[in-house]
């Protein structure tokens, strides 16, 4: 229904196009507090970098913010990641660890922090997870915001926005009538673009494609050869946009059986992984975190990893640097 409505304009999208207005003019307002200087934002010791969206669903901010981490600890720096945690259960600023379950500090930072092996707070209130991150983890010299773009209580150094190249922005439309947090133009002010997967229509961006790695049981997270790997089975994606994946299994030549429909952030109930117990069963990363302790013993998921332009990499450290020599 949702795709329905925020990336075809019907009769029910102009339907609710008011209070898409009034939702814009909030956006627009809030925003404009903050930068008039009206609502004061926090402001770290560290140079803040912001990978967000205009729009809700998966873009592909994960991936990048994976990409940075591992560009900035290749040239000497020590990154730090804070989080929202969204679908987690966090209550206050909590560092993830390794044996912390996505259920309590939200998949994405959970998935993070495995890849990355950087710090990783989170909490609704980005000012206390960077406190957070920094008391126990003072060595952090630069911060990464997976999402936050509409946090402007957090002042930021540079701002990325991602898009999904297929969907893009949908009918163009805020909330409720369209997927849109703030408008398109918005992206005139943001300091880089990445596309996800393709061409954006108006504008430049660095294009990032996802790179297949390795396959793992989803139950122990034991690598497994290509060749071991069923070439049929169950398709699960509980992720913004789960057709992206469905092409990459294609493009691995597995024959899909059917489809799990799950939610972004998601879980299965119980009746459906009693069905899927003795299935192979095909996941993302993300997906696979939630599934350690419920998994059959034929369930797979798939690493991928962000391909980015040189270009991308030498903005980062250029704006890294000049921050800190402005300090000087």
């Amino acid at each position: 229904m949702l795709d329905r409505i925020w990336y075809h304009r019907t009769l029910l999208t102009w339907l609710l196009w008011p209070l898409s207005c009034v939702f814009r003019c909030i956006a627009f307002y809030r925003r404009k507090r903050f930068l008039t200087g009206k609502q004061k934002s926090y402001r770290p010791e560290q140079p803040v970098i912001i990978v967000g969206n205009i729009g809700v669903g998966g873009n592909g901010k994960t991936p990048v913010v994976l990409a940075i981490c591992r560009y900035l600890s290749q040239i000497g720096y020590h990154p730090g990641v804070i989080s929202r945690g969204y679908g987690g259960k966090a209550g206050s600023p909590l560092l993830v660890t390794e044996t912390m379950s996505a259920s309590l500090c939200g998949d994405e930072p959970l998935l993070i922090f495995r890849r990355s092996l950087c710090p990783v707070a989170v909490f609704a209130d980005r000012q206390q997870a960077i406190e957070q991150l920094l008391q126990h983890h003072p060595e952090c010299d630069v911060i990464i915001a997976d999402d936050g773009m509409q946090h402007y209580r957090l002042a930021r150094d540079v701002e990325i926005c991602v898009v999904d190249a297929v969907r893009q922005f949908g009918n163009g439309f805020c909330l409720p009538a369209g997927p849109l947090r703030e408008p398109v133009r918005r992206l005139d002010d943001v300091d880089r673009i990445v596309s996800n997967g393709g061409l954006l229509d108006g504008f430049s961006a660095d294009v990032m494609l996802l790179e297949p790695g390795s396959w793992f049981l989803v139950q122990n997270r034991e690598q497994v050869s290509h060749e071991s790997v069923p070439q049929k089975g169950w398709a699960l994606a509980g992720i913004g946009h789960p057709q992206r994946f469905y092409q990459t299994l294609s493009e691995q030549d597995i024959e899909i059986e059917g489809y799990v429909d799950v939610p972004d952030h998601a879980i299965l109930n119980s009746g459906q992984i009693n069905r899927l117990q003795d299935q192979v069963v095909f996941m993302t990363e993300k997906d696979a975190l939630k599934y350690s302790q419920l998994a059959g013993p034929k369930w797979y998921y798939l690493s991928v990893s962000a391909a980015l332009p040189d270009a991308f990499y030498s903005f980062i450290s250029q704006r890294v640097e000049l921050f800190y020599a402005s300090r000087s």
